[in-house]
């Protein structure tokens, strides 16, 4: 495996379960992975959130993106069993938030809803942000036990 791995299942599995800390909790949240390229992973929030407060404060995440339509399938849980629950891609980094008017353009166009809320490319409340280094590893139920296989990423 190696870091185009991550960028594939990230893209492919967008739907990523951020970590951050507030104050001395740590506060897990679903979040939508814009994109994943080879500079990074790309998240877009609102400045209004918690969120945004919290990775200010401290810029360290871990994400945890998993494929939802196999895990979701054992909402039943203890009375299924989990062996084939979904590889899962963790991704652990610092945030860097980008004040790039052109992703600012593109993202309105990728998500129109922001839009509909009245934002624009100059809105002091789209904030997007990447973790572009850190480190990713893959976990299976297979290899569970074994030693991790880190990826590093970034410079």
């Amino acid at each position: 495996m190696n870091f185009k791995d991550c960028i594939k299942f990230a893209n492919e599995t967008p739907l990523c379960y951020l970590a951050t800390v507030g104050g001395d909790q740590p506060i897990v949240r679903p979040l939508g992975l814009w994109f994943a390229d080879d500079s990074g992973f790309y998240f877009q929030i609102g400045s209004a959130k918690d969120m945004y407060g919290q990775l200010q404060a401290n810029n360290k995440v871990e994400g945890c993106f998993f494929q939802l339509g196999v895990a979701a399938a054992h909402h039943e849980y203890g009375k299924k069993p989990l062996e084939n629950v979904s590889p899962m891609l963790r991704v652990a980094g610092e945030v860097e938030f980008l004040n790039d008017l052109e992703l600012k353009k593109k993202i309105l166009e990728d998500r129109p809803i922001l839009k509909k809320q009245g934002m624009t490319f100059d809105d002091p409340r789209l904030i997007i942000f990447r973790i572009a280094k850190g480190e990713a590893y893959f976990w299976t139920r297979e290899t569970n036990f074994e030693p991790k296989k880190f990826i590093k990423f970034g410079d």
